[in-house]
């Protein structure tokens, strides 16, 4: 059976963008090692490249650990493919003709059309669309008071 609702944001990014909804922060959510990420060496060329360009700042971000590998392979070979069926439109162009006189797609276009469906979703899962840019406020560290509610400082007695 599915699961009601929306997915729930991953905590690195709820604290990243300041805990807008105010909700309390999951404390027992488990944490995935960090580990030493390497790009594999299976990926398409464009696929490295995008691996390179991209896991250093997710890192960094705290987004990106040693469980999240898969998706984010997942989400560099649809980079590369999208990118290698781009290229071939914009060579041969989107539409052809059949031998029988009929104007058809080229199979290339749902092909990118595919792989940048997996793209925003993996993209989104990571905070990389820019709606969820938009939402992230970055601090200088975990300055608990500045995120705080004023009414419950207020009533905590730290005025």
């Amino acid at each position: 059976m599915a699961t009601r609702g929306r997915k729930p944001k991953p905590t690195a990014l709820k604290v990243l963008e300041g805990n807008p909804g105010k909700r309390p922060l999951n404390d027992r959510e488990p944490v995935p090692p960090k580990g030493t990420l390497k790009c594999p060496a299976w990926l398409l060329p464009e696929a490295k490249k995008e691996w390179k360009r991209l896991a250093p700042a997710l890192e960094a971000m705290g987004v990106l650990t040693m469980a999240d590998l898969t998706a984010f392979e997942g989400y560099c070979q649809a980079y590369a493919r999208w990118k290698e069926a781009e290229a071939f439109i914009t060579q041969h162009g989107s539409i052809f003709q059949t031998p029988s006189g009929y104007v058809q797609q080229v199979p290339q276009v749902s092909i990118a059309q595919q792989n940048l469906k997996i793209m925003q979703s993996f993209c989104s899962e990571f905070g990389l669309t820019p709606a969820t840019r938009a939402r992230i406020i970055a601090g200088t560290g975990s300055e608990e008071g500045a995120s705080e509610d004023p009414m419950e400082r207020l009533l905590k007695g730290d005025w």
